[in-house]
């Protein structure tokens, strides 16, 4: 797709990766708006876009809401690229998780992506052209111990993204869906009943990441262009994701055999 002189619209825009996609998009699209569920945040990247000599215009926006997207829908109107970043991150696995944390994924890491889909994709196919980004996560691809609500709505993205790119690919409708792994960004905010040592641990692996959230950014802006529907950024990962895929007994017994190792670990400190 030629991103130049459309209209985009990119939701939790006011920091992290949504901040660099906006700003990216910027240099070629005719407008791009700036939604986040904090004001300040999406006027803050608003005017940086503006200052870098691009349009942009904001909104405050809660994905959780219905009706906040068709508010959305009813002041925007018509966007050529439609960019689902809005998420929140979880660590726990099922035993110490609870019904807050369920729905709290759910509503905003998928449905988020579902709403913002079904108020703007039949716009798109009714002029036959549009792009729609989902922001998933390499945890939609590669399930693990320790993360089974945030695995489980990023890999809901992942197949809503694969399924309306089959229903909409003859509308002139591409979609793209990016799995990133941990990258240099502000993710550990949005964690919610998480212990401070996870917290730190989780951002120490950010921290050390080669990529930045501009990285990132530009690999789903070039997916876009390219009209690609999986964009894995961290290139070390994807054999990973090849043996998964190829050898999924051989994958679920490495990550069991992680799992055995880590538990015997924890049991020799505690004895």
């Amino acid at each position: 797709m030629n991103l130049s002189g459309s209209i985009a619209l990119v939701t939790g825009a006011g920091s992290g990766l949504g901040r660099s996609l906006a700003l990216q998009l910027a240099t070629e699209c005719s407008t791009v708006w700036v939604t986040d569920q904090s004001e300040d945040g999406a006027e803050a990247v608003a005017a940086e876009i503006r200052a870098n000599g691009g349009t942009a215009r904001t909104r405050t926006l809660d994905v959780s809401s219905w009706q906040a997207w068709r508010e959305t829908r009813d002041q925007v109107g018509q966007v050529d690229i439609l960019v689902n970043n809005a998420g929140v991150a979880n660590i726990g696995p099922l035993l110490a998780s609870d019904e807050h944390e369920w729905d709290r994924q759910i509503n905003i890491n998928l449905m988020g992506v579902v709403r913002g889909s079904r108020m703007f994709v039949p716009g798109m196919v009714e002029r036959g052209s549009g792009q729609v980004l989902n922001i998933a996560s390499m945890a939609g691809l590669l399930p693990a111990s320790g993360m089974i609500s945030y695995h489980t709505a990023k890999a809901a993205v992942v197949s809503f993204s694969e399924a309306l790119r089959i229903e909409v690919a003859l509308d002139g409708v591409g979609v793209s869906v990016c799995c990133p792994a941990f990258f240099r960004t502000n993710l550990t905010d949005s964690m919610e009943g998480t212990s401070p040592a996870t917290v730190a641990r989780i951002q120490k692996l950010m921290d050390q990441s080669p990529l930045t959230a501009d990285d990132v950014a530009r690999a789903c802006i070039e997916a876009m262009e390219r009209n690609e529907l999986l964009v894995i950024p961290h290139r070390k990962l994807r054999p990973l994701w090849v043996l998964r895929r190829l050898f999924p007994t051989r994958y679920r017994k490495r990550l069991i055999a992680q799992e055995r190792s880590r538990r015997a670990k924890r049991l020799a400190r505690e004895s």
